[in-house]
């Protein structure tokens, strides 16, 4: 049966996150496109294609991984930032054209650690423990080979980390944004603690899961400390990471229950989990049936964005009705549909993913050169 012809998909349906309105439950999902200028300042491309999805019907819009100080934070070239003025301005007009489209952005803030393959800043890396990533830097970002041995955060340095995150969210708040995302998935800084065998550490930081958990935590509780009551404060979660797509929480259910209670007590207004894979509703399933962002809504009891093949109409109207979640993000879909709510409303064939529109790199300029090339 089709279900966007009988009724009204519930992802069409107007909701709120955190007390935004929201005209659907249809997000952008965070996507590196590493096209800001050498000095991580955003471009009027960026600008453009922002908007594009918020004139396409998404009900909101969140930002790429944007790293937040000119230290350590940086993971690619030509990444943007949102440590200088000049990147605040640059961001100042993705807001601005986004909310002439009447939706509203957010900035994800990602702090690299381990998986840094491209830092003017510095010439090191840092994450919880000297250990080095495995697998090999990213190709559609601009890296290659193995990733260096990081070295390891004293616990001055994850002060200033969770102090780069904060001053990072307020300098958003000044560049127009709604809210602000705190990156702690996809084996980035924030996950590499949170991760085991990335994190061999003896201290507060290391060891059980609630230490584990701590930084994301110190993170979250200064972020909602530093911006305004009405300014959105999520944190994206996943098991899986860019270089390790098999991992999952040793302690299963035990280990999420610790997680997703300890972010829900710092204030935070939404949980984000990351892609579990295309066929959701079978690798998202933890111990007992119960879905890992089912968990996380029952647990934190705030809302939940799920990710991972949501631009499917039968999944993401399961997802919601069964729920798995309140809004869904949606990545590689939007890219091929960046108006993927009104064709859904409207009953229109979605275009497939092209993985030609992010070759050589991740970059706009390559996918408007794809573009071109079909037109």
């Amino acid at each position: 049966m089709d279900l966007t012809t009988t009724r009204l998909h519930p992802a069409l349906e107007p909701t709120e996150l955190a007390g935004v309105p929201l005209a659907n439950r249809f997000a952008v999902a965070p996507m590196s496109r590493v096209s800001a200028t050498a000095d991580g300042v955003p471009t009027p491309e960026m600008a453009d294609y922002y908007a594009a999805f918020a004139s396409g019907g998404f009900g909101l819009v969140i930002t790429e991984g944007t790293y937040p100080d000119s230290s350590y934070s940086q993971g690619y070239v030509d990444q943007p930032g949102l440590s200088t003025p000049e990147q605040v301005d640059g961001w100042r007009r993705v807001t601005r054209r986004v909310h002439e489209a009447g939706r509203p952005i957010i900035a994800q803030l990602m702090h690299a650690g381990a998986l840094s393959q491209g830092n003017p800043h510095r010439a090191d890396s840092v994450a919880p423990s000297a250990m080095r990533p495995i697998g090999e830097m990213l190709t559609e970002y601009g890296g290659s080979g193995r990733w260096p041995v990081p070295r390891e955060l004293s616990v001055a340095e994850i002060e200033d980390v969770v102090e780069g995150f904060a001053d990072a969210a307020v300098r958003a708040y000044d560049a127009g944004f709604d809210g602000v995302e705190i990156h702690g998935a996809n084996g980035y800084l924030l996950d590499q603690f949170l991760t085991v065998y990335t994190n061999q550490r003896t201290d507060s930081y290391g060891g059980p899961v609630a230490n584990r958990i701590r930084l994301t935590a110190e993170v979250s509780r200064a972020v909602v400390g530093a911006t305004p009551p009405d300014f959105v404060v999520g944190v994206r979660l996943s098991q899986t990471k860019v270089n390790d797509l098999d991992y999952r929480w040793p302690g299963g259910v035990h280990d999420a229950e610790i997680i997703f209670e300890t972010l829900a007590g710092t204030g935070i207004g939404y949980l984000h989990i990351a892609s579990e894979g295309r066929n959701w509703l079978d690798t998202a399933r933890l111990q007992g049936g119960q879905t890992i962002t089912g968990l996380a809504r029952r647990i934190s009891g705030l809302p939940v964005i799920a990710n991972g093949g949501m631009h499917h109409p039968d999944q993401a109207d399961r997802v919601l009705t069964d729920g798995h979640a309140d809004l869904l993000s949606v990545g590689r879909g939007a890219l091929a549909n960046p108006d993927l709510p009104r064709r859904l409303a409207d009953g229109m064939d979605l275009d497939r993913f092209d993985h030609g529109m992010l070759e050589p790199m991740a970059t706009l300029a390559n996918a408007i050169k794809w573009q071109t090339e079909r037109s």
